[in-house]
């Protein structure tokens, strides 16, 4: 998932605007700078800001690290934690960026940046969130981590985003639960596909799913001999979905079925 334009909204919230183009630098440059020197704290965070706008990510984020290594009690090390963590997850290394920005937490708990740190980490979960035929263990964290954004900081421009992503994360949570539930009911498992399906109705009734997942238990209902609990879904759908296809669909199943219950 591409993230563009949260991303440089999170920045200008944070007051960290940045221009990154292309990658440059070489080995041996990254090795120079790398290579302990002792410096002055705004000289070497200077050196990694310039690394950061040149597109030199990971360079950057070691040099942000080496801040803090060098100066741990400089106003410029606790800067330093934050940026190294964004440098880190622009260059898509999430579990640094994770890292980073939960030891920024745990030393400075009650920063004013402390609502991004946690936005940030919600945000390297939330990149990494693959196709519903896959494990769904990095979706759910994202939506933990989305949530922590929201229950800790309900008025931040963070919590608002989180709130959108949120939404998106449970309708891909609910999709993975239709695919499975989708499966059961043709390799004819019409029980194991009903609690799919009715998880989505428990959990996720305001996802885009929820009227399939309907239709889905009026069918599996019927295949298992229990029409009138196909009536009370087939209702519950036309009640809340009334001209979806979905209804439609019903419907007409319903009728092919029990044509006196609809009349």
């Amino acid at each position: 998932m591409t993230l563009n334009t949260s991303l440089r909204g999170a920045l200008a919230a944070a007051t960290c605007a940045l221009a990154l183009t292309g990658c440059g630098g070489g080995q041996s440059t990254e090795n120079a700078d790398l290579a302990y020197v002792a410096r002055d704290v705004e000289s070497l965070y200077m050196a990694a800001r310039e690394r950061l706008d040149a597109g030199n990510l990971t360079l950057a984020a070691a040099l942000f690290d080496e801040v803090e290594r060098q100066h741990p009690y400089s106003p410029w090390a606790r800067r330093a934690q934050l940026m190294s963590a964004f440098s880190y997850y622009a260059a898509r290394d999430y579990n640094a960026s994770i890292s980073s920005a939960t030891r920024f937490l745990s030393i400075h708990p009650g920063n004013a940046d402390a609502p991004y740190a946690y936005y940030l980490i919600a945000l390297c979960y939330y990149e990494q969130i693959s196709d519903v035929e896959r494990d769904q263990a990095i979706t759910r964290q994202a939506l933990q981590a989305l949530n922590e954004v929201v229950r800790r900081y309900p008025e931040s421009p963070y919590a608002a985003d989180a709130r959108i992503k949120i939404d998106l994360v449970n309708d891909h949570l609910a999709g993975k639960e239709m695919e499975i539930g989708r499966f059961y009911e043709r390799t004819g498992q019409w029980l194991a596909a009903q609690l799919r399906f009715q998880n989505v109705i428990d959990d996720y009734p305001t996802t885009s799913h929820a009227p399939e997942a309907l239709f889905r238990l009026v069918e599996t209902s019927l295949a298992v001999g229990i029409p009138e609990e196909a009536q009370r879904y087939a209702a519950v759908l036309g009640a809340n979905y009334p001209g979806n296809e979905w209804y439609e669909r019903a419907y007409a199943l319903m009728e092919e079925h029990q044509p006196e219950r609809l009349r």
